[in-house]
């Protein structure tokens, strides 16, 4: 799944979490108003209250891009 389809379908939902980059905080639609139309289409992989990773070529699990928090 594209990174794109994930954070529309959290701001669709209207998730309450935040993802942290390991610099800052963001919502779902800040992140798709601001990523380049290349970042938006890295495949990647949702760990459901936990994370968003990237996929490698190889189709395995690479470097976590997001932590997912929940918001408070």
């Amino acid at each position: 799944m594209q990174l794109k389809e994930i954070l529309q379908k959290m701001v669709n939902d209207k998730a309450p979490v935040l993802l942290s980059d390991n610099h800052q905080d963001w919502e779902a639609i800040s992140l798709l108003k601001s990523l380049s139309e290349p970042l938006l289409k890295r495949q990647v992989y949702l760990q459901p209250g936990m994370y968003i990773a990237e996929i490698n070529d190889g189709g395995y699990l690479g470097r976590v891009l997001y932590k997912v928090k929940r918001k408070v």
